[in-house]
């Protein structure tokens, strides 16, 4: 059997424990209860955990998300990105004065590649703090793989021993492989499937996972529907929130027609997702109503969408009681990272924006008193290339990504961090890194945090089994 085939590989692990579960008398009849025998063997479900992905959509310029701080690797990534004389501000590097105060310090000693040092970009002071809290960590050098890659194996022609994720470079084909580890037109994302398997241990199964962002593969899954919300709250059916015309009537006559059941079986689903939609509407207000945050988030102006999303996921998390689950999934993100040019001007705005939001967010599950059960990551298209493309930058593969909450080994690097260099054989041309840790890795340590057993995991991510060393530590 293939590891590609997730739903095999899920069927046949869930068939192996009915059949371990019914040697002690009690498994039922497995069509009713296939979902909950997986997941008491995949949870204990005595105590509550949110994974919360934050999604930078555009492809994050990684070089200066995280900057060489230490003078030799400094001096390469500003003559590379076109830095001004003395180590200032030039071309697209930032100037080595203005990082001091983001410096990173790891909690023990670490000896990275080249004896690298590392710092923040000048915006990210809050989650620098938080990194000195040992409640962030950096997964260095992460993107999408099928296999372990040399530089001498991707530029081979044989795409049977070496294949490549379908279509590197591609802003809509990587948003979908990193959210569901396939291309574009995907329906199922891996955090969706985690929900597969969680939803059992919900009372509310609906809100099992949600998405504060729209429509995003990353909380589909095979039986877990993605509930959308708003930074306002539920979202409302607007065609019943008046009376057309003035008449209750109709108002009431458009309910019926957009709930009522029907023998067209998409007809019937349609009305299915509208009933509970208006069902749950009325529930999730009420409950978020009995939750209220002291932490301040940042205000609407200038906007922060992330800020928003985060605060309405720390909502929903505060109200989880009224809701009886124990695991939910959450996505939420923030756009503009497509940084082909004027990177210098927009991204510092970027990372304030991540940097305040994420902050407030972490401060949030403090004073929830549940830090320690909310586990927060970045991800986004890919990285971008070292060098320059005008006032910018081009498209990446692999990328450095921030790992955020209080079950989190804070305070260090995790991963090889890559040479600073556009010729080195961690990278294919331009400064692109070529992955040293796979999405599928790095997915794999978020889903055992969560409660995936190891025999579970092929059927989350379908390349695990593809890598010798599949868990790190950072939680």
């Amino acid at each position: 059997m293939s590891v590609h085939e997730p739903n095999l590989w899920t069927r046949r692990l869930l068939i192996k424990r009915a059949l371990q579960l019914g040697t002690m008398g009690v498994a039922g009849p497995l069509a009713v209860n296939l979902a909950a025998i997986g997941e008491a063997a995949a949870f204990d479900a005595t105590d509550y955990k949110a994974l919360v992905c934050v999604f930078l959509y555009g492809g994050n310029d990684y070089a200066n998300t995280l900057i060489p701080y230490d003078i030799p690797n400094y001096d390469l990534y500003s003559a590379i990105r076109g830095g001004g004389a003395n180590r200032t501000t030039g071309g697209i590097a930032i100037g080595r004065d203005d990082l001091t105060a983001t410096a990173l310090t790891p909690i023990s000693a670490q000896t990275l590649t080249d004896d690298l040092q590392y710092a923040l970009a000048p915006s990210l002071s809050g989650l620098k703090s938080l990194f000195e809290a040992g409640k962030l960590a950096v997964q260095l050098n992460v993107g999408p793989l099928i296999v372990p890659l040399t530089l001498a194996q991707y530029e081979s022609p044989n795409r049977t021993l070496y294949p490549l994720p379908p279509k590197l470079f591609s802003h809509n084909d990587q948003q979908s492989t990193w959210q569901s580890l396939s291309s574009e037109g995907s329906t199922i994302g891996w955090g969706g499937r985690l929900g597969d398997l969680a939803m059992s241990n919900n009372g509310d199964a609906l809100l099992t996972c949600i998405s504060a962002a729209g429509n995003a593969v990353f909380v589909a899954g095979s039986d877990a529907l993605q509930y959308q919300i708003s930074p306002a709250g539920a979202i409302k059916v607007n065609a019943l929130q008046s009376s057309p015309y003035g008449l209750d009537s109709v108002r009431d006559a458009m309910s019926t027609l957009i709930t009522q059941s029907s023998s067209h079986s998409l007809e019937d689903a349609y009305a299915a997702v509208t009933r509970r939609s208006i069902q749950l509407e009325g529930s999730v207000n009420a409950a978020l109503d009995g939750v209220t945050l002291s932490t301040p988030f940042p205000a609407a102006d200038p906007p922060n969408p992330l800020a928003s999303q985060l605060k309405i996921v720390a909502r929903l998390i505060g109200a989880r009681n009224a809701f009886g689950v124990k695991r939910q999934v959450f996505f939420v993100s923030l756009g503009g990272f497509d940084n082909h040019n004027s990177l210098m001007k927009d991204h510092p705005g970027l990372m304030s924006r991540v940097n305040n939001a994420m902050s407030a967010f972490y401060q949030a599950t403090v004073e929830l008193g549940i830090a320690g059960n909310v586990t927060t990551f970045t991800a986004s298209d890919f990285g971008r290339t070292l060098t320059s493309n005008s006032d910018g930058s081009d498209h990446g593969w692999g990328s450095h990504h921030f790992i955020m909450g209080g079950a989190v080994n804070g305070g260090r690097f995790y991963g090889t961090a890559p040479h600073v260099s556009t010729s080195s054989d961690d990278q294919v041309g331009q400064g692109r890194l070529l992955p040293s840790t796979a999405v599928d890795q790095f997915a794999a340590t978020l889903a055992r945090w969560f409660g995936v057993s190891a025999g579970e995991l092929p059927g989350i991510l379908p390349n695990i089994g593809s890598f010798p060393s599949a868990i790190a530590s950072f939680v």
